[in-house]
């Protein structure tokens, strides 16, 4: 196995969407994610022009999939016992996207949005207006996800802004596509359905497609752990458990690949050096089989995007030397 057949995926933002970045990754990382999460649509075919001009490393469109998200005007900080008042549709100061979310809450309903600890209750429910009850202080914040707590609802596998983007995506020839939230084998027709001919990744970052990975194997080819909503749907404690019977159901098919996502380096967003727990934590999944792995906010909004990928570049050469070691031994 040569250090190329372990992919590194990189995410796409304001510390990487420029032409040095671009140069520096040539040969050194083998995809471009664009997440739609985060893109405004009518700039995606900007977006991919600009790196289609500037890079021959091939993208990847990661949509949003079946999530909620916030849409917040002004960044709150919420107390413990604060009163939060979520508005319908466009209305007010705080909304949820897709808009039909708001008529499927109910009393009752826990809410935990984002990576900070914010988590609400939904206390009353009116026509136009939902008041949400805070139990564990956060911050809230806009285009951040939001999980419900106690039940689960049926969500859209695709919104109709990823229709939007896979159709500017496959104008310009991207060969690519993650499907954020795979839930079901459902979910598989019916992306391989609009991207017949094209790479497809499907994300596992629900307690669901945990549970029916091995249906999901029988069907998918690539599939990337995304630790970070699987943690809020399970506790982070389980990641490690969780991450070890992925592989485990995975790898019993042949052909099939796992990339690993979230918190690689995430001390490198503000440091220019890992933490030890992070090199072990790369080093293991590559033991247990990893064919890529991603980085997120690291090259997206941190502040060492280069040195981020010439670290996980040392960790696959050491990795891929220690095994041919011991294979020599």
């Amino acid at each position: 196995m040569s250090s190329k057949s372990i992919k590194i995926l990189c995410t796409l933002g304001p510390s990487s969407l420029n032409k040095k970045f671009l140069n520096f990754a040539k040969g050194k990382v083998s995809l471009l994610r664009l997440n739609i999460s985060h893109i405004k649509i009518n700039k995606l075919e900007n977006i991919i022009k600009f790196l289609k001009k500037n890079t021959n490393i091939p993208l990847c469109i990661d949509t949003e999939g079946a999530q909620i998200r916030t849409k917040v005007k002004k960044k709150i900080k919420c107390k413990i016992g604060h009163f939060i008042k979520l508005h319908k549709e466009n209305k007010g100061s705080f909304n949820l996207y897709p808009e039909y979310i708001f008529s499927i809450l109910k009393k009752g309903d826990l809410l935990h949005i984002g990576f900070d600890d914010l988590k609400t209750k939904v206390v009353k429910i009116k026509k136009d207006q939902i008041l949400l009850k805070v139990y564990s202080e956060g911050f809230l914040e806009n285009n951040k996800g939001v999980h419900l707590q106690n039940r689960r609802i049926k969500l859209d596998y695709l919104t109709e802004k990823d229709f939007r983007a896979i159709e500017i995506a496959k104008k310009h020839k991207i060969r690519n596509f993650a499907l954020s939230f795979t839930n079901s084998s459902k979910d598989i027709r019916k992306f391989s359905l609009i991207l017949k001919n094209e790479n497809k990744i499907y994300k596992i970052e629900t307690k669901k497609s945990v549970k029916d990975i091995h249906k999901l194997a029988k069907l998918g080819k690539i599939f990337l752990i995304d630790r970070g909503d699987l943690s809020k749907e399970t506790t982070v404690e389980k990641i490690p458990l969780i991450q070890r019977k992925i592989f485990k159901n995975v790898k019993k098919f042949k052909n099939r690949k796992i990339y690993v996502a979230t918190n690689l380096l995430e001390s490198m967003i503000y440091n220019k050096y890992p933490t030890r727990g992070e090199a072990n934590d790369i080093y293991n999944s590559l033991e247990m089989g990893a064919s890529g792995l991603v980085l997120a906010a690291e090259t997206a909004i941190g502040k060492y995007p280069q040195e981020a990928i010439i670290f996980l570049k040392k960790m696959i050469y050491s990795y891929l030397n220690e095994k041919r070691y011991i294979k020599h031994d």
